[in-house]
């Protein structure tokens, strides 16, 4: 494994230093439904690429919507730039951010492509490193991990706390369990027009919620890889309640179970807090089953520690890691209620979750 590993890191290191020439153009798309915590600067740091060909389209279904006004201030701010607003005004599938991305695609000049969410800030050498991979036509997709910077409240911090020692633990679990990745993640997906082509383009998966998993699967299908890139993107999560980090996670949970049951339900294998509460209950509080209980406990903290702190530089973990206990219960709590329904809430909108697809519920 070290030694797969060091092959990795030098072979990341040689792709970073690739010449601009071996640099192809592409193009940024970033559907927008709504504003974001500091969605401007997430914007603004997009235009400070050190990368020498590159465009921003950003698409909307409706021309009033408040993320406009950002984009706006951006091409003032950036004249020189090429930064594009499209109005979409056709629907094509039940998912709209995927319903614009496939009227945005025809205004992309280019054959390389990268999708990140709204939210997303990154670094100037980020489009460098995250586009090197694909020089390798044995690349078809390049995905990135995230951290997430909480507000103060206390959802907000549950959310970030998932992000660091959960989620992204989990990503990497998967791609060691299964040789390598078959999916991608929102935060960043670089690929060619021509794969997309290939699987159908986007209105071959409009109406799935899970549109990032569905695009890195598909593209994985094509039997090309799907490399996860050493760069760590940021973004700024919104000040959620209790509840609305609840339902948020909610819906990313049944997201995930229609798109990978199997690794899904086997989810209950891995709630070791509960599960060693339940044994200290069940031993009668025995010496034993206090020692597994810590244990598990330490084994936690420590994976908490090397993917939040080690591989994603989250800089507000140390002073939320106390609440990692109530944030694994939450988590058994929303494994559980993610079982018992179909519906879903995103972006303000109510969905029926089947086999992955949304049907629209009316008001």
């Amino acid at each position: 494994m070290f030694l797969r590993q060091r092959r990795a890191t030098e072979r990341r290191s040689a792709e970073s230093s690739l010449p601009a020439s071996a640099l192809p153009p592409v193009s940024i798309l970033k559907p927008l439904k709504g504003t974001d915590p500091e969605i401007y600067q997430s914007f603004r740091s997009h235009c400070l690429q050190d990368y020498p060909e590159y465009e921003i389209i950003f698409g909307v279904s409706d021309p009033n919507d408040p993320a406009v006004a950002s984009v706006r201030q951006l091409q003032g701010e950036f004249p020189a730039r090429s930064i594009r607003l499209i109005v979409c005004h056709r629907t094509t599938g039940a998912n709209i951010k995927v319903s614009n991305l496939a009227q945005m695609l025809p205004e992309a000049r280019y054959q390389h492509l990268l999708i990140n969410d709204s939210d997303i800030r990154v670094e100037p050498d980020y489009l460098r490193r995250v586009m090197a991979p694909l020089a390798n036509p044995q690349v078809g997709m390049v995905t990135c991990l995230y951290r997430g910077v909480a507000q103060a409240t206390l959802g907000s911090r549950m959310e970030s706390l998932g992000v660091s020692t959960d989620f992204c633990a989990g990503v990497l679990a998967a791609r060691q369990l299964e040789g390598g990745l078959r999916f991608s993640l929102g935060s960043t997906m670089a690929f060619r027009r021509a794969n997309l082509e290939q699987i159908g383009g986007f209105e071959s998966f409009a109406d799935y919620l899970a549109d990032d998993y569905e695009l890195g699967k598909r593209i994985a299908d094509l039997r090309l890889e799907v490399i996860l890139s050493d760069v760590v993107v940021e973004t700024n999560l919104p000040a959620y309640s209790l509840p609305q980090f609840f339902l948020h996670q909610l819906r990313w949970a049944r997201g995930v179970r229609d798109s990978r049951a199997g690794g899904y339900f086997g989810l209950a294998l891995t709630f070791g807090l509960l599960w060693s509460c339940i044994m200290v209950i069940a031993s009668g509080a025995a010496l034993w089953a206090w020692a597994l209980a810590g244990t598990t406990l330490f084994l936690r903290v420590a994976v908490a520690l090397q993917v939040g702190q080690r591989v994603l530089s989250d800089r507000q973990l140390l002073g939320q890691l106390w609440l990692l206990p109530l944030r694994d219960l939450i988590a058994v709590a929303v494994w559980m209620a993610s079982l018992a329904g179909h519906t879903v809430t995103w972006r303000g909108d109510r969905f029926k979750l089947k086999n992955g697809r949304l049907i629209r519920i009316s008001p």
